[in-house]
Parts: structure tokens; sequence; C-alpha cells
């Protein structure tokens, strides 16, 4: 029996993921070893840590649904700068937290709350980094993504600087520039793919879209790959700059693989994420994802617990905030 060669280039692109979801927990392993970080690293000195960010998490997010996205994308532009140090929660003149880029990020208050009962319960222990990677475990657990887990022993950065947060990625660059910019995190071009399918929930400003959507590359006219009945549904949901849109038109509300089947039908919102599915380094894997909704979900896990682990600090770098909104005065 012939097999169709589309089934041929998805089976291959299947076990490819495969295999490097495979090569991607043991690397993961042998990075957490080299970089002190432990599964264990609360179990005696704050033994309650996990519980106490778990509650506090599921209480907010039962209030509003949209600060799981919300926690999650505040983790990611973390990560994205000086790695997971937490320096996207300083609060001070001249910080990432104070850029254009940061601005719609959201789940500051959530992590404050965390940080203050932690201090009652265990002072000086627990870092920013710490919270807010296990919060984003956390919220997308609640929000129906995998279970994954998380070593601990990251440290607060002292640092941060505004005109930094223009490294992250805003939906509008070429799949080249994501590719080298996940590589320099050490991440590589499937972490991408997976990653960039948080967007199967949470939703973005119209002012995100409004060029692509009305002034693609200067031509006044809408970005051609856009599905025609999708662009009337934006230009109609996207009259002003300061409304919602979902990045999900599908099923907006489930953590699913619909995120890639719709850009197989051109309805991905971002211009990163429509390029995801034509440019040949990414589509087979977009392909698989769409197709193999279990493996989307398992690899999902795999990349997230990757991302926690960039470039952070570890014993004698950097500290442990009182405060995650400023630098220790002691």
């Amino acid at each position: 029996m012939k097999v169709p060669v589309t089934s041929l280039v998805l089976m291959i692109a299947v076990l490819t993921v495969v295999q490097l979801s495979c090569n991607s927990a043991w690397a993961q392993f042998i990075e957490e070893e080299e970089l002190d970080l432990l599964f264990g690293f609360y179990h005696r000195t704050c033994p309650q840590f996990e519980a106490i960010v778990h509650r506090k998490v599921k209480q907010w997010v039962d209030k509003d649904r949209t600060l799981a996205p919300a926690l999650m994308r505040l983790h990611f532009h973390d990560c994205s700068v000086r790695g997971c140090d937490a320096s996207i929660l300083l609060n001070q003149p001249g910080s990432e937290r104070k850029a254009e880029e940061s601005k719609s990020l959201r789940g500051f208050e959530l992590i404050d709350e965390i940080k203050a009962e932690l201090e009652k319960k265990c002072p000086k222990t627990v870092s920013c980094a710490d919270i807010l990677t296990a919060a984003a475990r956390d919220a997308t657990v609640m929000a129906g993504g995998p279970f994954w887990m998380v070593p601990y022993g990251r440290r607060d950065g002292r640092v941060s600087i505004a005109k930094e947060a223009k490294l992250v990625p805003m939906g509008h660059e070429n799949i080249t520039s994501l590719i080298e910019f996940f590589q320099s995190q050490g991440l590589n071009v499937l972490d991408l793919v997976v990653l960039s399918g948080a967007h199967t929930i949470g939703r973005c400003t119209c002012g995100s879209v409004q060029s692509r959507i009305y002034n693609h590359k200067g031509t006044g006219k809408a970005d051609p790959t856009i599905d025609p009945k999708y662009l009337n549904y934006l230009r109609r949901k996207c009259r002003w700059a300061s409304e919602y849109v979902d990045l999900d038109a599908t099923t907006p509300k489930a953590f699913d693989s619909v995120y890639y089947k719709n850009l197989q039908k051109k309805m991905g919102l971002l211009t990163s994420d429509q390029l995801l599915h034509s440019d040949h380094r990414t589509s087979p894997i977009v392909a698989a994802l769409a197709s193999q909704p279990h493996l989307f979900h398992y690899q999902f896990g795999v990349s997230m617990a990757k991302l926690g682990n960039v470039q952070v600090l570890t014993g004698e770098e950097g500290e442990v905030r009182s405060n995650c909104n400023f630098v220790n005065r002691y």
C-alpha cells in the first residue's frame, strides 16, 4: 500500500519531536545537576513553600482565569532577560518592569502576596525567582496544561534595565530572529514551537495586531496570509487598540493543540505565530503537534522546565530578596 507523502512527513516529524523530547528531558536532568538546582531544595528550610504557592495561585486564578496565562507570560519575560532571576519584578525607575514592552504584564500583586506569607513562615529563605517559576507551573496546570517537577535554588538578581526588555519577542519577529533568540537562551527550535503553544490560551491587546490587519508593511492593506473570514472577525473586534482579542480564536479557554490547527488554517493572531506554519524549519513540528494533542501536552512541560532553568543564579550569586519589588538594603 502506498503511503501519502504528507503522512510520511507527519510521521517523520512526530518521530523527530519524540526523539528531541527524550533528549530534552535528559539534558534537563544534566542541567539541574550542573546548576545546583534541587527538587528538595526547601524540604528542610521551608517545607510549606509549594503548598503556599499552590493555594495562593488557585485563589487568584479561581477569581480571574486570565491570570493563568498572565503568570506564564510574566515568567517568560523574566527568563528572557538575564535569565530566570526575578529581575522583571523589581519595581524601580529604569527597570524592566517600567519598560514599554512590560506595560501589559500582570501577576505582580499575586507574587507579592505569596512572598509576604513565605516571609512570615520562612524569613529570608525562598527567592522571588523560585516563587515566580513555581507560580507559572501551577498556573499552567490550573489552565489545563501539564504538571512538571521544578527544581529550586534560584537566586534573585540585583540588576534590571528597562532597555533590555526590548530583547523579549513581542510577536512581530521573523523565524530566524526567534530561533537565534531561543538558541541564545539554550533552547532549540522545538522549544520555540512548543512554547509558542502557550498562545492556546490568553489574549493580547488589539494594538499588537492592528498594523497586520490594516496596514501590513505599510501597504495600507491586511497581511495576505490571514484567512479572509478571520480577518473580518479581527477587523470587527479590533476597531480600538485598547480592546483585547483572544490568541486562539477557536478554543480560547482550553489548553489544547487547536492553536496549531489554527495556524494551518491561516488563523494565527500574531505574525510570529503564523510564520511558524509557513517556515520550513518549524512547519513539520507544527503539523506534528496539531495532529498529536498528547505530544503537545507532554512536550510543553519539558520545554517549560527548560525555560525555568535559563541562566539561573545559584549558590552565592545574587541574593534572596525580602521584598520582590526591591533589592535588599542589608
